[in-house]
């Protein structure tokens, strides 16, 4: 049974780090590609990272690529996104998901290729 729960989120003042986890991918681990979306108060769903462990395979989005790490741990089967240098337009709800795919350029960064969710953990980055 997949059942993704995010963990790990909170408030931050502009500049600093937070580190989020999701685990209970289940019989999916590694098997799918798994990743984050954000969704800020007012905005759509926008997506921040998504790996195919096996094939060693990760998209970033634009404004993450350069402050945010995507790291898988095979020990607890959790997927980790580590957050530095975070900005208060980073401030949203960030999702845990994932997707049968395949995906790649043209289509990993699209809601609807990915069929579970998570509930979502808050970000908040103050000024």
């Amino acid at each position: 049974q997949v059942q993704l729960v995010e963990s790990g989120g909170g408030s931050v003042q502009a500049g600093g780090s937070l580190r989020l986890s999701c685990a209970g991918f289940g019989h999916i681990w590694r098997k799918y590609y798994m990743g984050w979306f954000r969704q800020a108060p007012g905005k759509e769903r926008e997506a921040v990272a998504t790996v195919y462990a096996d094939a060693d395979v990760t998209f970033y989005g634009d404004s993450m690529k350069r402050r945010f790490r995507l790291s898988v741990d095979n020990t607890k089967n959790a997927l980790t996104l580590q957050m530095n240098n975070l900005k208060p337009e980073d401030t949203a709800i960030y999702f845990c998901v994932a997707a049968r795919g395949p995906l790649y350029d043209g289509n990993w960064y699209k809601p609807d290729e990915y069929i579970y969710w998570g509930q979502g953990t808050q970000v908040t980055v103050s000024s």
